[in-house]
């Protein structure tokens, strides 16, 4: 049937008196340009066809995902398959004459077919990815990594294909060969193995997020993770830079994730006063009338110094010595001071730890440690609470007589 459809032309061209040379040729040309004049049509009108079907059911349908089709051109790659198919089966005829040049034209249309299939793939993938990174459930979820995977398959299921096209060798005879060279292969693709692996184990851990705060000082990265694809791992830092990190790094290094500042109720103040040891003394009754006049310790001073009274009457202590007996101290009643003034601090979550507490002496000093959480978990907001917070403690120290350590400076060898 094909040799006498393409030899149509051929009979009518000898009838007309051209030698059979010329008659092949000429025959061969003119079917040729009509098969891809065809094609061309063919892919025209299915493309117009197609894109008037997909334009219908993106305006009819309430879902997006048809949108992202038609915006990453799908219905258009699909319809250059079809001019495809119809060369593979009219080539044949064309090439009547031409057995070896027929074979050649149908390896790259099977190529070409192959190529084009992956193109359809290629597009549909991105469309997925960009309408799931639109849905709340997926928004931080590394969809990216994901159609990389399958895009890795795809092209190495469609590689391999060509590779049978163009050799006309067995799949199996191929992978056999493939064995022997795996450790070659392996080597060029470590990396992609290593980040679909790291890619598996961070979505399943749920270890990282797109959004999430992330400090990662190997690499210098502290910003927010913008993607997460295959291989890496992009993060934009306070300073407007990118950092680029290996997925891989994400389970075979240490890194801090901020997430859990970030949902939880607030964001942790963890800064120390270092006190003068030489200021901290016991208080004598003027000191403690004297700061009677301070609202945030008044009833504590009242309540605790009638408290120390008795006890130490009860108990006989002489008080000629401070020292005798139980007293109270300008830091004790200072870290007393503190915590009311955190627990009436309007942004300071009451909710989470709020704890004034006394370090281990050192050197340089007795350091009185805050531990309490900002409400507000804003960066910007959060330097100003404690900026604020340090402020007025420090500002508050001289009314207990208390002093911070400070390194002497020396001049011309005294101090």
């Amino acid at each position: 049937m094909d040799s006498d459809l393409g030899r149509l032309l051929y009979d009518y061209l000898l009838k007309m008196g051209m030698s059979e040379g010329l008659a092949s040729d000429l025959n061969f040309v003119l079917l040729l340009v009509v098969v891809l004049v065809l094609a061309f049509l063919l892919d025209l009108v299915v493309w117009k066809v197609l894109r008037a079907i997909s334009i219908r059911l993106a305006r009819r349908t309430k879902n997006n995902y048809d949108n992202f089709l038609v915006a990453h051109k799908v219905p258009r790659s699909v319809a250059h398959i079809f001019p495809l198919l119809f060369l593979f089966e009219f080539l044949p005829v064309v090439f009547v004459d031409f057995d070896y040049a027929g074979g050649i034209a149908l390896k790259i249309v099977k190529i070409l077919f192959v190529l084009q299939t992956l193109a359809v793939f290629r597009r549909f993938f991105k469309s997925t990815k960009d309408y799931l990174k639109i849905l709340p459930k997926f928004k931080d979820k590394p969809i990216a990594s994901y159609t990389q995977v399958f895009m890795i398959f795809a092209w190495i299921v469609g590689m391999l294909t060509i590779f049978v096209i163009v050799t006309e060798t067995s799949i199996w005879k191929f992978f056999a060969t493939l064995g022997a060279a795996s450790a070659v292969v392996l080597l060029i693709f470590k990396d992609s193995i290593l980040g679909f692996v790291a890619s598996i184990q961070v979505t399943i851990n749920d270890m990282v997020r797109i959004g999430d705060w992330i400090t990662f000082d190997k690499y210098g990265a502290d910003g927010d993770v913008i993607e997460i694809t295959l291989a890496t791992v992009k993060v934009q830092n306070f300073d407007k830079t990118i950092t680029t990190i290996p997925t891989y790094a994400l389970i075979s290094d240490s890194f801090k994730n901020w997430r859990g500042m970030q949902v939880s109720g607030g964001r942790r103040i963890k800064r120390a006063l270092i006190i003068s040891q030489k200021s901290i003394r016991f208080l004598t009754q003027e000191d403690v009338e004297a700061l009677k006049k301070i609202q945030l310790v008044a009833d504590y001073l009242s309540q605790r110094s009638e408290q120390i009274t008795t006890y130490n009457r009860d108990n006989g202590i002489n008080k000629e010595l401070l020292i005798n007996g139980r007293n109270l101290t300008n830091f004790g009643v200072f870290r007393k001071y503190v915590t009311n003034y955190l627990e009436k601090h309007s942004a300071i979550n009451k909710k989470m730890t709020l704890m004034v507490r006394q370090l281990e002496p050192t050197p340089q000093g007795i350091p009185l440690e805050i531990y309490v959480f900002s409400a507000d978990k804003r960066w910007e907001n959060y330097e100003y609470v404690m900026a604020d917070i340090f402020d007025h403690l420090l500002a508050a120290l001289p009314y207990f007589s208390l002093e911070i350590f400070e390194l002497p400076m020396y001049v011309g060898g005294k101090k």
